[in-house]
């Protein structure tokens, strides 16, 4: 379903999506009356027309009859997975028709993402919250196809929680040295990254605006080497040094492992400002190629990370509930229990409703809380808000934790371990 901005589209007409550079063909055009479906053959411009056969269209998709056409700017959704499930078919013999329905959920809700893990091999869906993974999960049953799935887990971020001078990591053949330091990125440029304002996609002039209206100066945006849309940032702060070009891919390489898989628990990272500050290559092609200058960038950016140090981040939702006005004390303790807070209160009626926060690994067992709590008087949504960092004194035992389910050494690595003296 979407608007037909010029045009008149028509039963089996080919169409090109544009994004993913692919063709379909429409077997039927129809028109919605309410929860009706009517075949109408033909539709012009201005209309809403339901479009049966385009298998390969998603959501944000651009569908033109010509080929060449500049495709309209993407549907960008700010909120991030923060919870994910492992799930497989009950019988083997069920993969295929697994795979087809994760297809089509992904298809249908973009918000919902399926990624297979390298290292365990398990498929796994993350979704906004458990309550969007239980949908996920009972779409897949309802579609005959029995399933089994993990108890849910939580998605966590690292991030730098200050500064420091520059490190130095030499490569595995010791012939090269990398010289790096980091500090937090500023919110609003790690904001519009994230939201797709800036990227490698957009006009290079319309970047450079954002990025003075920010505070840049004209250097440090020509220098920038990298950036991804987690929020991290690469900029080359080297002065006449040799081979810096092309040796770029090579450096980036090392900094994009890392900002997939940060130093304390191998989550991804946010908000860090990377400056690669020095450069002393080998002369020799064959000595500074990328199985030696990735893995020196991979360690200098992890030894910078541990010199300045790291926080984790985990997902909080914003919650509102609306309950009678007699059981609002009831909610209130069963927020404040679960490490949430009562923002604001309004009444409504006989009824109350709480706009609150709560993390979301307490939203678990919260159904069971507020039924027993409430006689199942209350209703509630939740939707991601924030990333908050972990309270101090959990944060011990949440590394151990994560590290254990991904199967790591139970302690986090020293930054010893990463960078060299000279």
């Amino acid at each position: 379903i979407g608007r037909l901005f010029s045009g008149t589209i028509k039963d089996g007409q080919t169409l090109h999506i544009i994004d993913e550079k692919r063709e379909g063909r429409v077997q039927s055009v129809n028109f919605f009356m309410g929860n009706q479906r009517e075949q109408v053959g033909e539709l012009g411009a201005g209309n809403i027309p339901a479009l049966l056969g385009l298998t390969e269209c998603r959501a944000g998709n651009t569908l033109s009859s010509i080929k060449d056409i500049q495709m309209f700017e993407g549907v960008k959704y700010v909120s991030e997975p923060v919870v994910q499930i492992a799930i497989e078919p009950k019988h083997p013999k069920d993969l295929p028709k697994l795979v087809d329905i994760l297809r089509q959920l992904t298809i249908e809700d973009p918000n919902l993402v399926v990624k297979i893990d390298e290292e365990s091999g398990e498929t796994i869906v993350a979704g906004m919250g458990v309550l969007h993974l239980d949908v996920a999960v009972h779409r897949i049953q309802d579609a005959k196809c029995d399933i089994i799935t993990s108890e849910p887990l939580i998605n966590y971020r690292e991030t730098v929680k200050g500064g420091c001078d520059a490190v130095m990591a030499k490569s595995p053949n010791r012939h090269n040295k990398i010289f790096m330091k980091v500090e937090p990125l500023e919110p609003e440029i790690a904001h519009m990254l994230r939201t797709g304002e800036i990227s490698d996609m957009k006009d290079k002039k319309v970047v450079s605006e954002l990025l003075k209206g920010v505070g840049w100066d004209t250097d440090t945006i020509k220098r920038v080497m990298r950036w991804d849309s987690r929020g991290n940032v690469l900029i080359n702060g080297t002065k006449g040094v040799q081979f810096v070009n092309e040796s770029t891919d090579s450096i980036n390489s090392g900094f994009d492992d890392v900002m997939k898989e940060g130093p304390l628990c191998k989550e991804q990272m946010r908000d860090c400002k990377f400056i690669f500050t020095h450069f002393v290559p080998h002369e020799d092609t064959a000595h500074r190629g990328l199985s030696q200058l990735g893995p020196a960038s991979r360690r200098a950016c992890m030894g910078s990370l541990l010199t300045a140090g790291t926080a984790v981040l985990e997902p909080t939702l914003a919650i509102e509930v609306r309950v009678p006005t007699d059981l609002v004390g009831n909610v209130a303790t069963i927020l404040s229990g679960k490490r949430g807070k009562v923002l604001d209160m309004q009444q409504k009626g006989a009824s109350s409703i709480i706009i609150g926060e709560i993390p979301a690994s307490e939203t678990f067992t919260l159904s069971e809380a507020m039924r027993g709590q409430t006689a199942g008087r209350a209703t509630w949504n939740t939707s991601f808000k924030e990333w908050t960092e972990v309270p101090k004194s959990m944060l011990a035992s949440a590394v151990a934790d994560i590290r254990k389910r991904k199967g790591l050494a139970p302690d986090p690595p020293v930054v010893s371990e990463f960078i060299d003296k000279e």
